[in-house]
């Protein structure tokens, strides 16, 4: 665009138009996804998911972080305690821990908020249930479930009959206080396993809910892990 200036002053002045590019929403989307193999102790899960991060910072549940694997080799040293139960995982990404409890447990619910994250979690879902999968697996669902959304979790809540034993979290420490919130406000009785890494300290904690009381029955440091 060329603008004229008048008075004592000859010539002009010369100003370019920039051009304004309007970018999709996909282009910061990264879902170039490796189908990856994970061990935990004797079993080996395979599953998709990325190796780096996505530009959003919301679509962390692409990776598998060091806590589902704290988490992981934790359960797979415990299968004692996923026997026949039925399991909630809350922020379970791409389901990695979901989806060695339903080598165990009768029934898994795996939730996550990000409708992104929920895609690749269902494609996960699809690989554990398909017929070219040598292990058994149990009822396996996924389910959007938005921190503080009671409409969502009453929905989870009813299509469950009533509850679950087991409910499992890995790195959702930063939320842990809504979480606890949200954990006795639904349920009545089960037990609720977090794990976490700080540095170079690897926790898992286990907290449960009876008729007695809350108490917290298992606190543990993993340095094996």
């Amino acid at each position: 665009m060329t603008k004229d200036q008048g008075g004592g002053g000859g010539g002009g002045e010369e100003e370019e138009e920039e051009d304004i590019v309007c970018l999709d929403e996909s282009f910061f989307i990264n879902d170039d996804y490796q189908l990856t193999t994970f061990t935990f102790g004797s079993h080996v899960l395979q599953l998709l998911c990325l190796h780096s991060a996505s530009t959003d910072f919301d679509l962390t549940g692409q990776l598998v972080w060091p806590g589902a694997t704290i988490l992981n080799n934790y359960l797979s040293n415990h299968t004692e305690m996923l026997q026949g139960c039925s399991v909630l995982e809350l922020g379970s990404g791409v389901g990695v821990t979901g989806i060695l409890c339903s080598r165990f447990c009768s029934r898994v619910v795996l939730t996550d908020h990000n409708d992104e994250v929920l895609k690749i979690l269902n494609k996960n879902i699809e690989i554990q249930s398909s017929s070219e999968n040598p292990y058994p697996c149990a009822e396996l669902h996924a389910e959007k479930l938005d921190w503080g959304n009671s409409d969502q979790a009453n929905q989870i809540l009813q299509k469950s009959n009533g509850g679950f034993d087991l409910i499992l979290g890995a790195d959702i420490y930063i939320l842990l206080t809504l979480l606890f919130c949200v954990f006795i406000f639904m349920y009545s009785c089960c037990n609720l396993i977090v794990c976490f890494k700080f540095g170079k300290r690897k926790l898992c904690i286990q907290i449960s809910i009876l008729d007695s009381g809350l108490t917290f029955s298992a606190v543990e440091h993993l340095s094996a892990f």
